[in-house]
């Protein structure tokens, strides 16, 4: 590890000695706990302990769902996990001037909960992390990766720039003016040579909008090209161009509010349970205590989400469409559905009755693999509530026919007239922390600011006047999609490839061509807090970037609500805030008027402008204000008020819409089903997911013991019918074989997945372990309209490993001690 520079850290470890079961739908209002065979009584969230345990020991949290399943390990003290030593000393807690208590945001997925990171002097980072009781989103309650945070924040840091010549080269250390050298001469070689289209960079919805603002103008203001796309690609396209094609325009309507103010909640495509946990607290505390509240949750998997709904349509993966019109053609049939909203506000509607005739209950049921009179519930549910609210996620997203999914399940709010409506909507749940800031600040490749599209010449002008350009600078041209860059490298076409604060060489499907093309590259940038991660074994130069707490900068959280994340501890080495990094290299490219920002308060203060008169207006929001006011929800203008700006709001309460003739519009598309369905050679359909601990490619959560404990290993899990037809056992070892990879893995064998399904975790990279990787077997084929892939569903044969069953943890990064890029098959 001489090469790679890291802070040197040591977690205590602690024997487990206690243990409890919690109910998850009292949302931890009461916790018992076991120690020494003697029951004790905590109550939460008080946030005391109320007996003398060793606040080193740890607990045991329990799913109701499956109380045989560890949900999280946590220690007694105040029911938060232990804070990592660390050698670091620059955050070492200062006795002249001790820290106050900070209100921040949590920087995991798109649910925004609020966290208060409070002073705490037996803390190497100084401060402990807590809810915040006053964010309006989450109400004070958190999950075990908010709980964590802290543990990862100067685990394996990177703290220096690194570089080196060739890919079979060490790292050397350099300064940021060596670095910044390399980067502009780059460039620069690269436009007069190829052209600025072979300039791309690969962005992050881990990024503060003022992180996103910055790349959009260096890149598609004053490079002229509009090769910037971030993950998001992979998570919230298609819930984008589905709002885009039916509202006219990007934006969730709804708000958490009304969580606790329908009459049905419809959940697709999305284990809230476990990938948006705080959500479905609220949801869940509502349902329960509200008896005539439905919830239909449409999953191939029986998970914690599927086992507290009122119907669980376990249907066959890729029949989403199926399913959706075959509802919306009993709606028709029954009559429910709202004429005079049908008439006054939508187009389309003569053409979706055609559509929709053509799956009847007999069908759709046969496709589905679900019953007609569960069909028909779930039709009758939906249609007799007053007020229906929707939530989709990347089961729905991540498809091939994604913008037709989410679309399709749009119609059915059109039909029936709910949205614009307390407790109604289609509420699309963002996966990362600011995947929504960085569409609001143009962060695809076919976007531009202020909700902006590349493709519009009068969005183009707009931004061209407002940043000061010539005419026509802005290309009229989207932008590559990730998988574009990747092509691009394969053919040559791509000069410099700048990665931000993203894992692409474990994220990225059918992985082993995506390593093959990252090894083309003739010079690649990877700028991240941490190292090594995988994708740093494919980069010429490495970038120290400071993350979350050693920055300022705002987040989107998925209900449009914008929060500050202050700055409360200093960065490791010389790490520097990804917007400062944009802007230096702006101005050494010969654009210093375009990038004199002082702070990021004035960097978002230029950004909000672009905003003005638009859907996601945020002219009357600052830093300033956000730090008087706390979270604010957009549209906030610069007129209103500091009673106006604090309200909860919802878009299309006047039920006018932001397509030309101001109505919303039918989807008419067909289900086309899988891109890759089972076959004779492949009889197995593979999907994917997240586990409750941890977040995409463990960069934070790998390195936090009580996660790890979690959630030791990937593992397979199959139907008790299908393994034993293979002759398994559980731990048992079987190779997964796809078209274009292959993973080895034990088995989990459950009647929470469907026979002829198979299930696999998305977390691990081969810096964790061989054959672990779930995007060695996905393939790239994507939405055509949104170009977002596949990667929920694949087709799969098993192969079992005879004589060799699964024992022992996996490896970290850390004790692997290397970066080294693996033999590729």
């Amino acid at each position: 590890m001489d090469d790679f520079p890291t802070q040197a850290t040591l977690a205590v470890q602690t024997p487990l000695h206690l243990c409890y079961y919690r109910n998850i739908s009292e949302e931890l209002q009461v916790i018992r706990l076991v120690q020494d065979g003697a029951w004790e009584r905590v109550v939460f969230p008080g946030q005391q302990i109320l007996f003398g345990a060793n606040p080193d020991d740890e607990v045991k949290v329990y799913h109701q769902a499956h109380p045989n399943q560890i949900a999280e390990v946590i220690p007694c003290q105040q029911l938060l996990v232990r804070e990592t030593r660390s050698s670091s000393r620059a955050n070492k807690p200062d006795p002249i001037n001790p820290p106050t208590n900070v209100s921040t945001l949590c920087p995991y997925c798109g649910v925004g909960c609020g966290l208060e990171a409070v002073p705490h002097s037996q803390s190497a980072t100084g401060y402990k992390i807590r809810g915040d009781r006053e964010h309006p989103s989450s109400q004070g309650m958190i999950c075990v990766k908010g709980a964590t945070i802290l543990e990862s924040v100067d685990q394996q840091r990177l703290l220096y720039p690194l570089w080196r010549d060739r890919l079979d080269q060490s790292f050397q250390r350099i300064s940021w003016d060596e670095a910044f050298d390399h980067i502009v001469k780059r460039i620069q070689s690269v436009r007069f040579t190829q052209g600025a289209d072979a300039i791309c960079m690969y962005g992050s919805g881990q990024f503060q909008t003022e992180d996103y603002y910055m790349a959009q103008k260096l890149l598609k203001g004053c490079l002229g090209t509009n090769n910037f796309d971030a993950n998001s690609r992979l998570c919230m396209s298609s819930a984008v161009a589905a709002y885009i094609n039916s509202f006219g325009s990007d934006g969730p309507p709804c708000c958490y509010d009304d969580l606790e103010l329908t009459d049905c909640a419809f959940l697709i495509g999305t284990n809230t349970a476990e990938c948006h946990p705080i959500v479905f607290n609220r949801l869940r505390k509502h349902h329960k205590f509200n008896p005539k509240v439905k919830l239909i949750v449409v999953d191939p998997r029986s998970t914690p989400t599927a086992e507290v709904a009122d119907l669980h349509l376990a249907i066959n993966p890729g029949t989403d469409i199926d399913l959706l019109h075959g509802m919306g053609h009993l709606l028709l049939k029954w009559r429910l559905i709202d004429a005079e909203f049908i008439d006054e506000c939508t187009q389309g509607f003569a053409q979706y009755i055609q559509v929709v005739a053509e799956y009847p209950p007999e069908m759709v049921a046969e496709r589905c693999g679900i019953t007609v009179t569960d069909l028909e519930k779930a039709a009758r549910y939906w249609g007799q509530a007053k007020a229906v609210l929707s939530l989709w996620s990347m089961g729905i997203n991540q498809s091939s026919e994604g913008t037709a999914k989410a679309r399709s399940l749009i119609n059915l709010h059109l039909l029936t007239g709910q949205i614009g409506r307390p407790g109604s909507g289609p509420f699309s749940l963002t996966g990362q922390p600011n995947a929504m800031g960085g569409r609001e600040a143009g962060g695809l490749s076919h976007l531009l600011p202020g909700y902006r599209l590349v493709k519009n010449p009068q969005h183009r002008q707009d931004l061209e006047e407002f940043w000061q350009l010539p005419p026509g600078q802005i290309s009229p041209a989207p932008g590559r999609s990730v998988w574009e860059m990747i092509r691009g490298l394969e053919t040559g076409d791509v000069g410099c490839l700048w990665i931000a604060a993203t894992n692409p060489a474990v994220s990225l499907p059918d992985i082993e061509r995506v390593k093959k093309a990252l090894l083309r590259s003739p010079f690649t940038i990877y700028q991240d807090a941490y190292f090594p991660t995988e994708t740093a074994a494919y980069a010429h130069l490495v970038l120290p970037a400071a993350q979350w707490s050693e920055k300022t900068g705002t987040m989107t959280n998925s209900e449009r609500r914008v929060t500050l994340c202050p700055k409360f501890r200093e960065p490791p080495g010389s790490a520097r805030p990804d917007w400062e990094i944009f802007a230096e290299v702006g101005r050494r490219l010969g654009f210093a008027d375009k990038f004199n920002f002082a702070d990021a308060a004035a960097v978002y203060g230029e950004f909000v402008q672009l905003t003005q008169g638009r859907v996601c207006d945020q002219s009357g929001i600052s830093h300033q204000r956000l730090q008087e006011l706390g979270p604010l929800q957009w549209p906030c203008d610069v007129n209103a008020s500091d009673e106006i700006a604090k309200q909860t709001k919802r878009l299309y309460t006047d039920f006018q819409f932001l397509t030309p003739n101001h109505r919303a519009k039918f989807a008419l598309e067909h289900s086309r089903g899988l891109a890759e369905p089972a076959d004779d050679e492949f009889p197995f359909v593979l999907t994917t997911g997240r586990l409750y601990g941890h977040w995409h490619t463990q960069t934070r959560t790998g390195h936090i013991a009580k996660i790890t404990k979690m959630h030791p290993r990937p593992l397979l899990e199959i139907h008790p019918r299908d393994a034993k037809q293979l002759g398994l056992k559980p731990d048992d070892l079987v190779e997964i074989k796809s078209r274009r990879g292959l993973a080895c893995l034990p088995v989990l064998i459950t009647k929470a997945i469907t026979p002829g399904t198979v299930f696999m975790p998305m977390h691990w990279g081969f810096l964790w372990g061989d054959n672990t990787e779930v995007n060695a077997l996905t393939h790239p084929e994507a939405c055509p309209i949104s170009l977002q892939p596949e990667l929920k569903a694949c087709a799969v044969q098993l192969i079992p490993v005879r004589s060799v069953t699964a024992t022992s943890q996996l490896a970290t990064p850390a004790e692997q001690g290397n970066i080294n890029i693996p033999a590729l098959r």
